[in-house]
């Protein structure tokens, strides 16, 4: 019986289409599952996504909409944000909002 390892000696260990080693010590903003936004100084991350976020401010929701987030923040301090619960990371400086080219004219 051979094992898996001499079956592929020159297999290399796969690399990440994310470039999260660019940003450490960056700005960042994370939109989490559930519509939670954060962001912060990236200070470290594993192969799960799960993020070492420093200086960490909460985006606060719309009392009247909660599906509207808006500019208030709340400090949160030092947060480990879990890999399961990311959906998007984006770094903070030259992010901006554009139309959405999916929907039509009427919409």
């Amino acid at each position: 019986m051979s094992s898996n390892k001499s079956a592929h000696p020159a297999s290399k260990k796969k690399e990440s289409i994310l470039a999260l080693d660019k940003m450490i010590d960056g700005k960042i903003r994370v939109k989490c599952l559930g519509g939670r936004e954060l962001k912060g100084t990236l200070r470290g991350f594993d192969e799960l996504v799960n993020l070492v976020l420093d200086d960490c401010e909460e985006f606060l929701r719309d009392p009247n909409d909660p599906n509207s987030i808006t500019d208030n923040t709340r400090k949160l301090g030092l947060v480990v944000c879990r890999g399961t619960q990311v959906s998007l990371i984006s770094p903070e400086d030259g992010m901006e909002e554009i139309a959405n080219p999916f929907l039509g004219d009427d919409e």
